[in-house]
């Protein structure tokens, strides 16, 4: 399954982000100036992605760019708390392996992330790097994925809440197993 721009405007909307925000959901040339994300930052997040994703999605940059940059582009706090968590992931791997996080292969990107304790920590905004990578990365990468309906194929719910016709088929019964169970 492949991720598309397509289905990173739908995680957004249903997310709640305005279609103009997803329009201009874009690196921005000038990130070190005003704290957008840049080239470097999108590599750390579709590293992560890739690390934290089933084998069965393709990652695209479309799909990550749009959805990440879409999302958080006027939040200015949340920007700060991803962008912090992604600088923290980077200087983590170039400590322990002296490469930076996305230059790593996939098997080395998630040796990291577990080595960081990230695979065992509750997501928190304020806490632990580790939390903070859990919470502003990881999290949000695979809310990313699951709120679409590409990603909602993947643990069986074609039509996610948010979407037409998402509620409705999420109250009913699996197909194999009777209403009344």
């Amino acid at each position: 399954m492949k991720l598309t721009r397509r289905d990173a405007v739908a995680a957004l909307t249903a997310a709640g982000v305005s279609a103009s925000a997803v329009a201009m959901a874009r690196l921005d040339d000038r990130a070190s100036e005003s704290g957008a994300f840049t080239a470097r930052d999108l590599d750390v997040l579709l590293a992560t992605a890739d690390v934290v994703y089933p084998s069965a999605v393709s990652v695209t940059e479309e799909f990550i760019e749009t959805y990440s940059v879409g999302r958080v582009q006027d939040r200015e706090v949340y920007r700060t708390g991803m962008k912090r968590a992604i600088a923290d992931v980077n200087a983590y791997a170039g400590r322990y392996t002296g490469t930076p996080f996305p230059d790593l292969a996939p098997s080395a990107r998630d040796q990291v992330l577990r080595e960081m304790g990230v695979d065992r920590v509750q997501p928190e905004p304020e806490g632990t790097v580790p939390e903070q990578v859990r919470y502003y990365l990881v999290n949000e990468l695979l809310y990313a994925l699951y709120s679409t309906p590409t990603g909602g194929e993947l643990v069986g719910l074609e039509n996610p809440p948010g979407y037409a016709g998402g509620l409705e088929s999420y109250q009913q019964a699996p197909e194999d197993r009777p209403a009344d169970e």
